[in-house]
């Protein structure tokens, strides 16, 4: 089977709005997260669902990949609405959101369902998404309610 992993680099809030879209409804569980403080670096693994593929054709099977997410540059992390020692819990995610702060620093949001979040200081715009290995047949396609 062929199939070819999406590697995304962001350095500008136009790249995180792309990353951001491509990880919507991603699963990842708590256990795969981690703050490297030493290293300056946020790592995160998801299950990836791949809108993409859904959108080149009606008869496309449903798929989802493992990524990586990684953030460099990391000033500080915070989290709110995680407990961080439930390792077996997921968080849907839902998207990701960026500001320009004032000491020219940037606090980035990644926003989970149930008003979960993580909020990454980081002196740059330094992300990148990272396919991992092959795709595997996801049973469902996330659905999403409209107002």
């Amino acid at each position: 089977m062929n199939f070819k992993n999406l590697k995304l680099i962001a350095n500008s809030d136009e790249d995180l709005r792309v990353i951001s879209a491509h990880l919507q409804d991603s699963i990842v569980y708590t256990s795969d997260i981690a703050n490297l403080k030493k290293n300056r670096i946020f790592l995160m693994q998801l299950n990836r669902f791949m809108w993409e593929d859904v959108e080149k054709g009606v008869f496309r099977k449903n798929k989802r990949i493992r990524t990586i997410l990684k953030f460099e540059n990391v000033i500080s992390v915070f989290s709110k609405g995680i407990n961080q020692k439930n390792k077996s819990r997921f968080l849907d995610f839902l998207a990701i959101e960026n500001n320009l702060l004032a000491d020219n620093t940037y606090e980035i949001k990644i926003i989970f369902s149930g008003e979960a979040i993580i909020r990454i200081n980081a002196e740059v715009i330094d992300v990148t998404l990272d396919d991992q290995g092959a795709p595997w047949e996801s049973k469902t396609k996330p659905k999403h309610k409209f107002l």
